[in-house]
């Protein structure tokens, strides 16, 4: 029997051995919302011209259903839809959901992360490789191997970094402090040195095509102390998530 998770007021890190996803009906967005979402939306565009009305998936609902079995919910949305986080009272607002991959160096443990660049919708921000979940095509069903296979696509995209979809461990699920989900994903410790030649060569031939790589700048992160001294924001489960790595040895 499932059974119904609290939005919790601190990012919370949540241990999965089983994630069964299940698709429901986008909510209904009351007028008044609509008029306050189009608005918010339109001034947000204005803002960082990089966002674009695209295709995405939110979290319905988040439930447990086992001591290490969750049940997410989830519906088939749009970007635009995220400005109803912004207007008070919304009954139609719904977390995010996304997927991240921790990439372990061999050399010391450490994590990779990476800084979003200029031309992506949240500049600045430090973050896991990783990137919001699209909805599946017509015929294809949204599943642990789906997001398995879009964690090692955005691992490639951004880091350079080829690892198969197989070699990726589901490990946590994070909710953070609005309610954002994310499927968390342990790759194999590769090398520092082999991640920053990948890196590097990745950045070279996006720079060479006259395209801003996604990630402006990698670094490796030991400890949650690390995560507080990089120049920049960060996304709010990091400091837990690594925290949490370093604690169970992983």
């Amino acid at each position: 029997m499932t059974e119904p998770l609290p939005r919790p007021r601190e990012v919370s890190l949540l241990e999965v051995g089983r994630l069964r996803l299940i698709e429901d009906a986008a909510p209904r967005v009351p007028p008044a919302e609509r008029v306050a979402m189009d608005r918010l939306w339109e001034e947000a565009v204005q803002a960082n011209p990089c966002l674009f009305d695209g295709p995405v998936v939110a979290c319905a609902a988040l439930e447990r259903d086992g001591p290490h079995s969750l049940v997410l919910t989830w519906t088939r949305t749009t970007y635009r839809h995220r400005a109803l986080r912004w207007v008070p009272g919304s009954t139609a607002w719904l977390p995010s959901l996304f997927v991240t991959v921790a990439q372990p160096a061999t050399d010391d443990g450490s994590l990779l992360v990476g800084r979003m660049s200029a031309s992506t919708a949240t500049p600045g921000r430090w973050q896991l490789p990783g990137g919001a979940v699209e909805p599946p095509a017509e015929g294809e069903s949204l599943d642990t191997a789906a997001l398995r296979r879009h964690a090692a696509r955005e691992l490639a995209e951004e880091t350079g970094l080829n690892t198969a979809p197989s070699e990726l461990s589901l490990w946590l699920v994070t909710r953070g402090q609005n309610g954002s989900v994310g499927v968390a994903f342990l790759a194999p410790h590769r090398p520092a040195s082999l991640l920053r030649e990948r890196f590097a060569a990745l950045t070279s031939a996006e720079t060479a095509q006259g395209r801003d790589p996604e990630l402006e700048q990698i670094a490796f992160v030991h400890s949650p102390t690390d995560v507080a001294g990089l120049k920049g924001a960060c996304v709010d489960y990091l400091g837990p998530l690594v925290r949490h790595y370093v604690n169970s040895g992983s």
